[in-house]
């Protein structure tokens, strides 16, 4: 037996790229939205499960995990099989053989859905190629996978994929398979592959008796430079061959697997990357807990390979249930034969009692993390404002806030009215009743009983809602700051830390004064220069440029007003450093009913570009660019917490079109999008990629520390950054500002209204 081990130096600089992208999405998230604390708790409770391998615990529903191939996805070693993941399961994997190595993302949209992003590294497979930028290729690619059935008594489960569909071409194939499960936890698997999973063991595409259009597969012209583009006329198309294998869970842990592959790595072979001796693969993997999972394989008769994965499922918070302190009880009045209004109302006659009551009330709504904005009592109701700085459910918020009131509060007051507020701006209003808090706070199925009985509308832009006790609010404080570009084509993965100074000043609700300034101290992002080739005002293609040397990097420098023109309506004003790139102003305005799951926005912006490496200074040459943009927005808010986005407009290049976002929100405030645009730019001017396209994750803080927390940390995730479909950045936008405080998502959390 010849085993062919790479160069270790290389195999480590493959791995680099790799991982630093898996650390970036599991661990940091990115970008930061607000300062988070520390983000390795949750991988520690993780690591401390035991949990056999194909009897995990009921977690949220989960089922046993199936195991995970060298591409990320379920599947038995090279070859995919057709059973899903849990829905909502995130898997990270890491795997290498022979010149290979691929880093996945694979999310389980829903039950029938997954979708994978993956990111490869081929040693010299552009050995000798004159135009390549790098010895080295990098791939980017998309699948999908849909999970047409589920394994029955008799039935196997079935499911048919696209494999890169609009990348490259490197791994472009489609396939069909089918898997069952036998007793002796034996797992048979068999498929027809086309594409790249036809090129061993081919012969005549049977959907060829349908239509002999599919027995040919075009073939692709244009190189690197028309990646990107879904070419739907060759799925399915061209010769076909089989695939197979067998899976057995040998004890609770460690799993045996063999595999028949129809893939021949024909590319990898001929440029003498690989020997392929034989179709036949063999492997072994180990759950060393419920989220890592290792594999070792022998390939095609010659390589040896290894895989890890760690899978994360967001339902379920690596923190447990939570470890935040317990509510105070709610303070039951004494009875009373009549009416509430029988409690003496005399009170409201003195002109002191309000503005003790007032205070009182800050006490203590303090330790709840509640701002107390206003505080407007009358003889039976109390119309109260609040700013919520802890919970990332605003329901929770309004229950803490409801059963601290009856505390300090006269027992006349039957009407708590509750209007949350974000960033000086009045949101929704909750209305309940004082009697319901006392009667239900220990009933069964209290929570969704008390939401039948809230009110729940729109807050206005009431008097009292624009007052503040608090203001001004001055914040500020320096913490470190990670900044990544990945997938440059010379350098996968750069980056530079340091340390982030940041500033608010609010003097007046609604009006905000921000900075933020950047220091880097070390990174590698002057280890590249690459000029962009675009043929288009140059607003993103050399995004690179903003992020090198170790000059500070003003991030942000502006002025916000924040207001409520009308029922139902939100509207915001920004003027100065947007962002890194661009200077100038910004204007929005939203439609947004608490109640409804449609929301309507415009927005227009007027910029112009900064000069790279200098703090203050303007554009000048190829960044001296002026952009009008805008665009007419629609928000939808689906069942099951997906959420889906619609911009209509003109981009910061001159371009008009849309982009198209879906994002699944859980409700602990994880989510997991993805969202293309299409604009008048061919996809030719556009350059490689062909449009702008990405994945958007978000991961709260609360998931990992069970503390409850705003905070968050965001990023996007591009194959490529160039010129068309870019917008500006800019901080507050509006549906993302209010749209927590409303439903769905506040039913979605009404369930922690009482804890």
């Amino acid at each position: 037996m010849q085993v062919r081990l790479r160069d270790t130096a290389k195999l480590a600089k493959g791995l680099w790229a790799v991982v630093g992208l898996c650390l970036v999405l599991a661990v940091t998230g990115g970008q930061a939205v607000t300062q988070s604390a520390p983000a390795f708790g949750w991988l520690r409770g993780n690591l401390a499960d035991d949990v056999p391998a194909r009897s995990l615990p009921d977690l949220a529903g989960l089922q046993a995990r199936p195991h995970l191939s060298f591409n990320g996805t379920p599947g038995l070693i090279d070859m995919p099989t057709a059973h899903a993941m849990p829905d909502g399961d995130i898997a990270l994997t890491l795997s290498s053989f022979g010149a290979s190595t691929r880093g996945t993302l694979a999310f389980q949209v829903m039950p029938s859905v997954t979708g994978v992003f993956r990111y490869a590294r081929i040693d010299d497979f552009n050995l000798g190629d004159p135009n390549a930028a790098s010895p080295d290729r990098y791939d980017r690619s998309f699948d999908v996978v849909f999970h047409l059935a589920k394994e029955g008594r008799y039935r196997p489960a079935i499911a048919v994929g696209l494999r890169d569909f609009g990348g490259t071409d490197l791994f472009a194939s489609e396939y069909l398979v089918a898997s069952k499960t036998l007793p002796g936890r034996v797992t048979v698997t068999a498929g027809l592959g086309w594409g790249r999973l036809a090129t061993s063991g081919a012969f005549s595409n049977p959907l060829g008796v349908i239509w002999s259009g599919f027995e040919t597969r075009p073939s692709r012209t244009g190189g690197l430079q028309n990646t990107g583009q879904f070419d739907i006329d060759r799925f399915f198309r061209g010769d076909a061959a089989l695939f197979g294998g067998v899976h057995w869970q040998a004890t609770r842990r460690l799993a045996l697997m063999a595999e028949y592959s129809s893939d021949a790595y024909r590319q990898e072979e001929n440029r003498g990357l690989i020997e392929r001796k034989s179709s036949l693969n063999f492997g072994a993997s180990y759950r060393a807990s419920q989220s890592f999972d290792l594999g070792l394989y022998y390939l095609y008769g010659s390589e040896v390979g290894v895989r890890l994965s760690y899978i994360l499922n967001p339902k379920v918070p690596a923190a447990g249930s939570g470890i935040e302190s317990a509510p105070v009880p709610v303070a039951v009045r004494p009875a009373r034969a009549a009416a509430p209004e029988a409690w003496t109302t005399n009170w409201t006659e003195s002109p002191t009692v309000g503005s003790s009551l007032t205070t009182v009330a800050a006490g203590v709504l303090t330790p709840e993390g509640l701002v107390l904005e206003s505080l407007d009592l009358r003889a039976t109701e109390a119309h109260v404002t609040l700013r919520n700085t802890r919970f990332d459910m605003a329901a929770q918020a309004v229950g803490r806030a409801a059963r601290a009131l009856t505390l300090v509060l006269p027992a006349s007051i039957e009407t708590f009215h509750i209007t949350l507020v974000q960033q000086g701006m009045p949101t929704t209003r909750v209305s309940l009743r004082r009697s319901d808090l006392e009667d239900l706070e220990f009933a069964p199925d209290n929570a969704w009983r008390i939401y039948g009985r809230a009110q729940i509308a729109d807050a206005g832009d009431t008097p009292n809602a624009r007052s503040s006790l608090g203001s001004p609010k001055l914040t500020y404080g320096v913490t470190t700051a990670l900044t990544q570009s990945l997938f440059d084509p010379e350098a996968p993965f750069l980056f530079d830390v340091g340390l982030r100074a940041e500033a608010r000043y609010e003097p007046r609700p609604g009006l905000i004064f921000a900075g933020r300034l950047r220091q880097p101290l070390y990174g590698n992002r002057d280890s590249t220069n690459r000029i962009s080739n675009s043929v288009l005002p140059l607003v993103r293609s050399e995004s690179d440029d903003y992020g090198r040397g170790t000059t500070p990097k003003l991030e942000e420098l502006t002025a916000t007003y924040l207001w409520r023109p009308g029922p139902n309506l939100y509207a915001r004003a920004t003027a100065g450093y947007l962002e890194l790139a661009f200077v100038g102003v910004s204007g929005e305005l939203l439609w947004k009913p608490p109640t409804s799951r449609l929301a309507l926005g415009v927005e227009l912006n007027a910029v112009h570009q900064r000069e790279p490496g200098d703090v203050f200074a303007l554009g000048t040459n190829q960044f001296d660019n002026d952009a009008i943009t805008g665009h007419a927005s629609a928000y939808y808010s689906f069942e099951n917490g997906f959420y889906g986005q619609l911009d209509v407009g003109r981009y910061l290049a001159g371009d008009w079109g849309a982009t198209f976002t879906l994002t699944r929100r859980f409700t602990n405030g994880w989510e997991v999008g993805a969202f293309f645009t299409l604009t008048d730019v061919s996809f030719e001017d556009f350059g490689e990629g062909a449009f702008d396209k990405g994945i958007l994750l978000t991961i709260p803080t609360s998931w990992g520390s069970g503390q409850p927390s705003r905070e968050a940390r965001s990023t996007a995730v591009r194959p490529v950054l160039r010129d068309g479909g870019a917008r500006v950045n800019v901080s507050n936008r509006l549906y993302d500002l209010v749209r927590t405080d409303g439903d769905p998502e506040m039913a979605d959390g009404w369930g922690r209204f009482w804890r």
